[in-house]
């Protein structure tokens, strides 16, 4: 399993690559590896070394630091959803609400998932 870090700074590889409209194939280049290796980095497969995030960062125009910015939001995300059952199902609670929730109407269905998304990113 990957390790949050490690997914937190593919993603802002990605996101920052993504941004500036460079391809996965491009940023290798610049970096002198395989994009699939980029790849790999992006999605937290494999963990970027020092020495790659330092040619990344240069590759593309940014500190390395902006690759860990945000990174304490994403573990306290992470941390909520730690808290959440591996096999929800099994919970009574949770498959009681989930079978209440789907005797809603669609219409307010939706405004009650809007609903408890905002209060889960507020907790």
């Amino acid at each position: 399993m990957a390790h949050p870090v490690d997914v937190h700074v593919g993603k802002r590889v990605r996101h920052c690559r993504w941004l500036i409209g460079m391809t996965q194939q491009q940023l290798a280049e610049k970096v002198g590896i395989k994009f699939q290796q980029i790849q790999k980095y992006e999605t937290g497969a494999n963990r970027v070394s020092a020495s790659r995030l330092w040619d990344i960062a240069d590759a593309l125009s940014v500190p390395v630091s902006y690759f860990f910015e945000g990174l304490e939001d994403a573990q306290t995300a992470t941390d909520a959803r730690s808290r959440v059952p591996a096999d929800i199902l099994a919970d009574k609670e949770a498959l009681d609400l989930v079978r209440s929730y789907y005797n809603i109407p669609e219409n307010q269905r939706r405004r009650l998932f809007e609903l408890a998304r905002v209060l889960s990113d507020v907790a």
